[in-house]
């Protein structure tokens, strides 16, 4: 091949494979990567745009003053009543299965854009940002002087401070008639109630997760699929309600993430009822690690005594030889001995104090040559010294 006659790019930053377009973030929860983003004609495919309002509200809207939106623009959008303003998120072919996901029935909630934000647009949003924290503060002790077991998690209003949006929890049916009217009067806007759960305030608050990763709740995931007990069963992992707890104080989402791998690979383990026979002695089931399809057996039914560890075909295998009444003469396939590798831990004989320790300061030897200390000389007799004689005065001379 020649390759002098080929001609060649040469990427940098956000060139190298991805879309600088797509991968941007805005500091919004919920992003979507639009992968589509670099097809040429992808934004004009269709005139829906996904719009993000406040944490993880979105809505969708048609362009059909066929501006040239981009990913991260600010819009007014149409709102009933009045107008919001939103960052737009994703544009293109990816919207419609958005819509999709989002369960959008009825093509009457898709509403319009108006316009690319102007100045005073945006400071009619600002002042009615900074209304939301004392707002909120306010509502929580309206609704407990009403005596409503219930919690405003959060405060949303409109980008022409015509309507506030206040997200609630609460365990049991609350009749907030009373809050409404009570509310209305105290902030002169049009109120609107919505009840969230625990998951879904994580989501809207954020945080980081004991993975050291950002809440899925509030980056990617939108529909929340009950947890129970049986995903950390199947596991084997310790029933521990501090650790299986997300920041939520329900059980973690993640847990249901490996679930299905572990249940398709616990069936073709043994069972924990049936014992093996050896012409030795009886083994019974101790412990299985599911993923890597091992598991040790024990010759006593309650303690770990003479455990062995054999894969899950050998097992099925001895379980098949019981059944026609034959008896291996060990676990292990002919006999052979297993070889256990010993864990190493990089921590034996460690102190736990051993960094409180204070370090002992090395003496510096003062050398006036500045050179490396000279190996000990050799001692010499020391000799006497002689008393000096007293030096007798110069005669005078006349």
């Amino acid at each position: 091949m020649d390759n002098n006659n080929k001609d060649f790019t040469i990427c940098c930053s956000t060139d190298r494979g991805l879309c600088h377009i797509a991968v941007g973030r805005q500091d919004k929860q919920l992003n979507t990567y639009d992968w589509l983003a670099d097809v040429p004609g992808n934004a004009d495919s269709t005139d829906l745009v996904e719009v993000q309002f406040k944490h993880t509200r979105k809505g969708y809207y048609h362009n059909v003053n066929k501006l040239d939106l981009k990913k991260g623009d600010i819009v007014a959008v149409e709102a009933n009543p009045g107008h919001d303003i939103g960052v737009v998120t994703l544009t293109g072919r990816l919207v419609k299965l958005q819509i999709k996901k989002a369960n959008l029935k009825s093509t009457d909630d898709i509403r319009r854009i108006y316009r690319i934000a102007r100045a005073t647009d945006m400071d009619k949003f600002r002042e009615a940002k900074s209304r939301e924290h004392d707002t909120m503060i306010q509502s929580r002790q309206i609704a407990k002087d009403l005596g409503l077991q219930m919690k405003i998690g959060d405060v949303e209003y409109q980008g022409d401070c015509n309507k506030a949006i206040f997200y609630y929890i609460a365990d049991e049916r609350v009749d907030f008639r009373q809050l409404i009217k009570v509310l209305a009067e105290t902030f002169h806007v049009r109120i609107e109630m919505k009840q969230i759960g625990a998951r879904q305030e994580a989501g809207r608050i954020g945080g980081t997760g004991p993975c050291g990763r950002e809440l899925c709740c509030a980056t990617w995931m939108k529909n929340f699929v009950s947890v129970s007990t049986n995903a950390a069963r199947f596991q084997d992992i310790s029933l521990n309600p501090q650790k299986l707890a997300g920041m939520c104080a329900k059980l973690k989402c993640c847990l249901n993430y490996e679930v299905d791998d572990y249940v398709e690979a616990s069936r073709k383990l043994p069972s924990r009822e049936v014992i093996l026979q050896t012409q030795d002695a009886d083994f019974y089931l101790f412990k299985s690690d599911i993923l890597a399809g091992l598991v040790t057996y024990s010759t006593d039914k309650n303690i770990a005594a003479n455990l062995v560890t054999i894969s899950a075909e050998r097992a099925k295998d001895i379980i098949e030889m019981n059944r026609q009444g034959e008896k291996p003469l060990s676990l292990q396939k002919d006999g052979e001995a297993h070889e256990t590798k010993k864990h190493v831990d990089l921590l034996a004989g460690g102190d736990i104090s051993r960094f409180d320790k204070a370090k002992k300061k090395k003496k510096k030897k003062n050398n006036n040559n500045g050179n490396k200390p000279r190996p000990e000389a050799v001692q010499r007799p020391q000799h006497p010294k002689k008393p000096r004689r007293p030096q007798q005065n110069a005669p005078e001379q006349n």
